[in-house]
């Protein structure tokens, strides 16, 4: 048999080898780790047409038909997580490719998620870039015990931030679409209207899945609802809030700050307003960036490439 071409894409930090061991594929062909930032549809076509088994981490990198009915070669794509907006998968099953996915470490989110709360409502950025400078003390941080946390989609993340918001002492509100006031309750949280939601939140969270009812939920009018001091946090998906609102939003300081782990466009680019403004705490989409995450993301892709040259494929999508 012919050896296969193995891609391991996206690998941004250049861990994708070690984090797990490959060589088990050893015997099925040749592994290749790209560390390239995605690029426009024909120089990923050129990168990748050689390619029988392609793996990708998350959304990073487009899969649209275009780019698929260029890639020949392509038999298996494997992403992490099981589910990708990035992957047309009907165009996929059109080609013949089979797409496989994996589990996720459920922790890695919801404590990023905390993070970002802790590090916007304290002020960290600005004081530990003061402290490094040779400076003291620069502002006040703000409290949690006995503030309203808002969870906006009280799924299985928003489930894990309403717990961290109780044992800090705080009241936990949570609307969504889909929500009832009976499924909050079973989570101690309380059941309120969209509206509500901004207008009560201290703290308010964003734990929805992108989909064309969450896209741009958080708009002009659900950021005018928000107090003057509240804080808004996204480690969900950029487009569910209207970007172009948040922006001025923050610039007109009509609330206090938002701290955002995730974008319209990733890599952010260069010169976005959101890598300079103040009252900003900004990552670049590090919330399932974990060595836990990582370790089940590529052991559980190795699982599914043998699965698959053993004729059972696991894990399939659709």
């Amino acid at each position: 048999m012919t050896p296969l071409k193995i891609a391991v894409l996206d690998d941004w930090q250049n861990v994708a080898s070690t984090v797990v061991d490959w060589s088990v594929l050893g015997s099925m062909g040749e592994i290749s780790f790209l560390h390239d930032y995605p690029a426009d549809t024909s120089t990923m076509a050129r990168r990748l047409r050689d390619f029988d088994i392609i793996c990708v981490m998350r959304e990073r990198t487009l899969f649209d038909a275009t780019l698929l009915s260029q890639l020949p070669a392509l038999k298996l794509l494997v992403t992490g997580g099981m589910r990708n907006a990035a992957i047309d998968t009907a165009a996929a099953k059109r080609q013949g490719i089979v797409v496989c996915g994996t589990e996720s470490y459920k922790h890695a989110a919801p404590e990023l998620t905390w993070a970002l709360i802790m590090g916007i409502t304290r002020n960290l950025v600005a004081e530990a870039n003061a402290l490094r400078a040779g400076n003291w003390q620069v502002g006040l941080g703000s409290d949690l015990h006995g503030k309203t946390l808002g969870i906006l989609g009280l799924g299985s993340i928003g489930k894990w931030i309403a717990r961290y918001g109780q044992a800090f002492g705080m009241k936990v509100i949570a609307w969504s679409q889909n929500l009832t006031p009976e499924a909050a309750a079973e989570s101690g949280v309380t059941y309120v209207s969209k509206q509500q939601l901004f207008e009560q939140a201290d703290v308010l969270s964003v734990h929805l899945v992108l989909s064309d009812r969450s896209r741009g939920l958080v708009d002009t009018e659900a950021l005018n609802w928000m107090k003057p001091d509240a804080y808004l946090i996204n480690s969900s998906r950029g487009p569910i809030i209207d970007q172009a609102a948040l922006i001025e939003t923050l610039r007109q300081r009509r609330i206090a700050g938002a701290a955002l782990d995730v974008f319209d466009l990733e890599p952010l680019p260069a010169d976005h307003p959101f890598r300079t403004l103040d009252n900003v705490l900004a990552t670049p989409h590090i919330g399932y960036v974990t060595e836990n995450n990582y370790r089940t993301f590529y052991g559980q892709m190795i699982e599914d490439i043998q699965a698959w040259h053993a004729g059972s494929p696991i894990r399939v999508f659709g």
